[in-house]
């Protein structure tokens, strides 16, 4: 017996392009992460319903827009022979059944006008080649000729054909599939997993964008380190991101090891999914020990050093994102001063004082609590006393930090004295000794030597000026 779903069909746009195909004489069918998602009773409300028409998805779409209230306007790609239209915050994309062929060196495919079962053959995954009929005499109908259903019911992730040659015609599909297992907690079927990890290197083709894309959707998920974990076992992570796989392994010298950093990375992302959906905060988290494996070391009295590690990983950030088409903007600064200061905090824990606190606060400015945050998510000792040690320590430092921040005021604060004031107090020219002072106020507000007011600032600066030979101008 035919499965019916017509409760997946709620009264509103369904309608319309129901009445629009009768009146086009077209068949046409709800298809995708539209379908997937209601039967997996997901609570998400969709945002997008793809809409396959066997025939002209551009006419349809216009054809619904006189019907519908209002009449919305219709956006026309006729380079893919789509068009979509905007209903109560939805957006609705028609596509004409087709089917596709594919070259070596791209994954844009001649595309011609097919059938239903051409069209859902073409589809990526069997789970988002599921549709459902609009058409009348089979209204709410499921059509699924690849047991999506029951892939969806099993957790699988499984291509419509043969792995290797979807996989090889769309790169981007491997990365899907992945975001897909991730976002959905599914495994990919041996076969499929084993496709992806032979065409890896057809990655290089897609878009740095693209990928950027999917990696996004991963960071996002509940628990980002499954899509990390398969991105490096099937050889996909090493192609864009292999900052991140060079941290993988350990080593052994003399007896001595240290952890494997790769893994430690993807237990603190998931530490911090748990806090946070800032994805830059995310980024911050994934990113934080790339400069391990440039700067590690064994040191026969110390063991394992990894010096400087923070200071050459946010170097290595805006290389990273340039590389790899990401925004060179405040997103890109803000991840590097996260990296800068990611061990500060931990380093701070075991001696609080207020001077390094208020230097803290200072170099984090509005962003102590995200680093905070991070800190707090890079605790990943199995050593139950250490694990509550280091969190009761934190505790302290997150009190400190209020009692300094209420007190003196030192949050992106700019030192009383500026520069104009120096050059006319000392009727100076633009030079060295102008920054020197300065500097010399700030650190000394920092250090807790003076308090963080004018008055003060005035009578350290006239002090300092005298010591460097500079006379107060009469």
């Amino acid at each position: 017996m035919q499965q019916n779903y017509k409760e997946a069909l709620i009264p509103g746009i369904f309608e319309y392009i129901t009445k629009a195909s009768e009146l086009l004489n077209l068949e046409s069918y709800v298809i995708g992460g539209y379908v997937r998602d209601f039967l997996l009773q997901r609570k998400k409300v969709a945002k997008d319903i793809d809409i396959v028409t066997v025939g002209s998805g551009i006419e349809l779409a216009r054809k619904v827009a006189t019907l519908l209230p209002n009449t919305p306007k219709v956006q026309i790609f006729k380079t893919y022979g789509t068009a979509m239209l905007r209903f109560d915050d939805i957006e609705v994309e028609f596509v004409g059944a087709r089917k596709e062929s594919y070259t070596q060196e791209s994954r844009n495919p001649e595309v011609e006008a097919g059938t239903l079962e051409e069209d859902q053959n073409r589809r990526d995954f069997t789970i988002n080649a599921l549709a459902i009929s609009l058409n009348k005499s089979t209204y709410g109908e499921l059509i699924d000729p690849f047991n999506g259903l029951e892939d969806l019911e099993k957790g699988i992730i499984k291509t419509p054909l043969d792995p290797d040659i979807t996989y090889s015609d769309d790169p981007l599909r491997m990365m899907r599939a992945i975001r897909f297992a991730t976002q959905l907690d599914f495994i990919i079927e041996r076969k499929s997993l084993d496709a992806i990890a032979k065409n890896a290197e057809r990655i290089d083709i897609i878009t740095r964008e693209r990928i950027v894309d999917e990696i996004h959707k991963i960071m996002l998920s509940e628990k980002p380190s499954k899509g990390f974990v398969l991105l490096e076992k099937t050889g996909l992570l090493k192609r864009f991101l292999p900052e991140l796989v060079a941290l993988k392994g350990i080593d052994e010298v003399q007896g001595q090891k240290h952890k494997d950093n790769f893994y430690h990375t993807l237990e603190v992302v998931d530490n911090i999914s748990k806090k946070t959906d800032k994805l830059w905060l995310r980024w911050s988290a994934l990113l934080h020990d790339i400069g391990k494996a440039p700067t590690k070391r064994f040191d026969k009295k110390i063991g394992w050093t990894f010096h400087a590690h923070e200071f050459v990983g946010s170097k290595m950030v805006y290389k990273l994102f340039k590389r790899l088409k990401m925004p060179l903007n405040d997103k890109m600064k803000y991840v590097q001063k996260l990296v800068l200061l990611s061990s500060r905090p931990v380093i701070l824990a075991e001696e609080v004082t207020d001077s390094a606190v208020r230097r803290l606060i200072f170099d984090a400015g509005n962003d102590i609590e995200d680093l905070m945050i991070h800190c707090e998510a890079d605790i990943t000792t199995k050593n139950a006393k250490k694990f509550k040690q280091y969190h009761h320590n934190f505790k302290i430092v997150r009190q400190k930090i209020k009692e300094v921040e209420e007190r003196d005021r030192v949050r992106n604060f700019q030192p009383p004295i500026s520069g104009e004031l120096i050059m006319e107090t000392f009727k100076l020219k633009p030079c060295r000794e102008i920054g020197v002072l300065k500097e010399a106020v700030k650190e000394a507000i920092l250090e807790g030597e003076i308090n963080n007011n004018y008055d003060e600032a005035y009578k350290f600066m006239l002090m300092k000026a005298e010591e460097m030979g500079l006379s107060k101008a009469k």
